[in-house]
């Protein structure tokens, strides 16, 4: 829905979406990542039913049950944004379908198949045949349910075969099974024997499709109809109140709600039997009034992310990440940081780096603590290893692990286990509040004195996302950052925290959520308005992923009206109306959507020339100042500003891959008006690989 200067938050995320889809459909890109761009494009998609669509159906019920008791409804309807999610969806669905089949004639065009069960040569069926009864067959559970009371549960995240048996020389003797697609185990993709030169590769449903007659043998069925879907569940769960309960035992129970969760989307090949699909959505309490979306043959398509490695990657062959010049021929991270400030930009910049600095860490002698915070960790994190080796050298381990990082939620319970096993100190957190900065610590002893060390990220520590999350991580020793960070810890590590939230005013140097980022943001735009009515140069530059916060939006707005130069680089959510002929100078905003994601975010006032520049963890949304612990630090290096307002500046040119943020959601690609192609992500691995330091 649209209102009338705000765009909602969920029309806004689906323009966003609108533009990864745009990716997968762009024929420069390499096909491989066209692919790859569709899964990622459909798991946006399941994420965004189970948290905001899950939401929003939970509100229109509310509305729905005020307004028959008399109550005035509310001035943003819930079910007419959930109407406007529909449609939008089922466009996007259309153009999905429409991609998708491009670019099968397209892998056709390189030698590779996709093969279903009806088109398998002799050769294949016999290997299909024998890989079910070796593999497949072992993994799989058939439930007959036509004659079923309740519905057995279905998992959000799995897909499944709904089967239709028939005979052939009767009309009336049928039965309906379902069966659950094992690709969390198995995986998703079997490549079949093929020609040399040429891929042949079947799905896991069809592998099972093709064998219905060994595994309902004994019914005596002859004929077999079987198409595939999926649901999407409301993810939402509430931490409840009960202080006799753990926040461990309260996640834990919230998990197992989650698992129990309504469906909010159905999605269906077209092609099933009409009966099983009215008996599916029966069972499942869904009408036609709720997200019942028909599609192709495949779907779960956010496999396609890890679609088997057999076509070409145009780009990444030249692009690998490097080792950032000040820590090349060095001996030690650790020694450099000591020196000076050094900024990593990812995915361009290695993240071997930081390891190191850890690994260091672990084993430096001097070294008595190490503190950090851990919101999304890789599956075989090298950095829980080195926390792992500090511990058992000696050094004090601390790690504020955040419990609440949505459908990361029973990762982090585990590494919870596997730290304190070892004598971490592992911390929970803030009721209510979940811990989003992203900060590091190590005090070591050098001549009897304490030094510290650390650094500030805007993206989380791993090392799996950091190959194609584009991010930024201060590594220093600057003594009132460390100074900050350390009150941050000491904060987290109080007996009650969120009755301690006055302890973060005492920092000084950072910007810390919830208790002055906003209003820091805010003087500091309040200046260059200041400086535009002086007829001094003004301006302001603000990166982030989402800016969806009203009183941000509102306080842009005035600056642009007063004469403030405004640029925005906005990767998803935007919900300001940029476009607006009382604005001075035009606001330039635009979204870059590229192989890696843009995930950085980055504040640059220009301060009458004297810039202030700020890299941070936390996006301008209500959560992010209000509700987190979020921090942005300050760049003094002045090597380092100029980096940085490079790379912006690099971005800003861009005018390939970059859309622009209109107030109707368009999504237009920036005009080059026959100027030179300038490809950002291309231009900022060249500029970072030739700088020399």
């Amino acid at each position: 829905m649209r209102f009338k200067n705000f765009i909602s938050r969920d029309t806004s995320w689906l323009s966003f979406n609108a533009r990864v889809l745009q990716e997968a459909g762009d024929a420069t890109v390499p096909l491989i990542q066209r692919i790859r761009f569709l899964g990622i494009f459909s798991n946006n998609m399941d994420e965004f039913f189970r948290v905001r669509v899950a939401t929003l159906k939970k509100m229109a019920d509310y509305t729905e049950k005020t307004e028959k008791k008399g109550k005035h409804p509310s001035e943003q309807n819930p079910q007419a944004i959930l109407d406007d999610i529909h449609m939008t969806v089922l466009r996007q669905q259309s153009e999905f379908n429409r991609i998708w089949d491009n670019v099968q004639s397209e892998m056709n065009k390189r030698g590779v198949h996709i093969i279903d069960a009806e088109h398998l040569n002799e050769e294949q069926q016999v290997f299909v045949r024998n890989y079910f009864e070796n593999d497949v067959e072992s993994n799989i559970i058939p439930l007959l349910i036509e004659n079923i009371q309740e519905m057995p549960y279905l998992r959000d995240k799995s897909l499944y075969l709904g089967v239709v048996m028939k005979r052939k020389d009767s009309s009336y003797s049928q039965k309906y099974a379902i069966i659950e697609v094992p690709s969390r185990i198995l995986g998703r993709f079997k490549e079949l024997p093929a020609p040399e030169g040429k891929h042949d590769i079947i799905l896991l449903e069809d592998v099972i499709r093709f064998n219905l007659p060994h595994i309902f043998s004994y019914f005596g069925f002859d004929s077999f109809d079987a198409h595939v879907f999926k649901i999407t569940k409301d993810a939402d769960f509430d931490i409840d109140d009960d202080i006799s309960t753990s926040l461990v035992q309260k996640i834990e129970k919230g998990l197992k709600s989650r698992r129990k969760g309504k469906p909010v989307r159905f999605v269906y090949d077209k092609n099933m039997d009409s009966g099983l699909l009215e008996y599916l959505m029966r069972k499942l309490n869904l009408s036609r009034k709720d997200n019942v979306i028909p599609g192709g043959h495949i779907h779960n398509f956010k496999h396609f992310m890890d679609f088997p490695d057999i076509l070409p990657n145009l780009i990444n062959d030249d692009r690998k990440p490097f080792i950032h010049p000040d820590f090349k021929n060095k001996l030690r991270v650790t020694d450099v940081i000591l020196k000076k400030d050094v900024m990593l930009s990812f995915p361009y910049h290695s993240y071997v780096s930081v390891i190191d600095l850890l690994r260091e860490a672990a084993m430096d002698p001097e070294v008595t603590s190490i503190k950090l915070t851990a919101y999304r960790l890789a599956p075989n994190s090298k950095i829980i290893n080195a926390l792992i080796n500090a511990i058992r050298n000696g050094k004090d381990v601390t790690v504020m692990l955040e419990l609440s990082a949505r459908f990361d939620e029973e990762a982090n319970l585990e590494w919870k286990e596997v730290l304190e096993q070892e004598g971490v100190k592992v911390l929970l957190g803030v009721p209510n509040m979940k811990v989003h900065a992203k900060l590091c610590i190590i005090n070591k002893k050098i001549n009897g004195r304490t030094k510290s060390y650390g650094f500030v990220s805007t993206g989380n520590l791993n090392e799996k996302t950091a190959r194609y999350y584009a991010d930024q991580l201060l590594l220093t020793a600057n003594r009132n950052i460390m100074a900050d960070i350390h009150r941050i810890f000491k904060f987290l590590e109080s007996p009650k925290p969120a009755m301690n939230l006055s302890m973060l005013e005492n920092c000084k140097t950072l910007l810390v959520s919830p208790v002055n980022m906003r209003q820091k943001i805010v003087e500091l735009i309040d200046k260059e308005i200041a400086f535009a009515a002086a007829k001094k140069n003004a301006e302001m530059t603000i990166k982030l992923n989402s800016l969806s916060d009203l009183e941000m939006t509102e306080k842009i707005k005035e600056a642009a009206i007063a004469g403030v130069k405004v640029n925005l680089i906005v990767r998803g959510i935007f919900s300001m109306k940029s476009q607006n002929n009382k604005f001075k100078y035009p606001i330039k905003a635009i979204s870059i959507i590229d192989e890696y994601l843009e995930h950085a975010r980055i504040f640059i006032f220009n301060n009458s020339g004297k810039e202030k520049i700020y890299i941070s963890s936390a996006d301008w949304m209500p959560r992010n100042l209000d509700h987190r612990i979020e921090a942005a630090a300050p760049i003094t290096n002045k090597k380092i500003k100029q980096e940085l307002k490079d790379l912006i500046e690099i971005q800003l040119k861009g005018n390939v891959k970059a859309r622009i943020l209109d107030n109707e959601l368009k999504n237009e690609y920036i005009s080059t008006d026959g100027s030179k192609p300038f490809r950002s992500q291309t231009e900022t691995y060249k500029y970072l690989s030739e700088k020399k330091h």
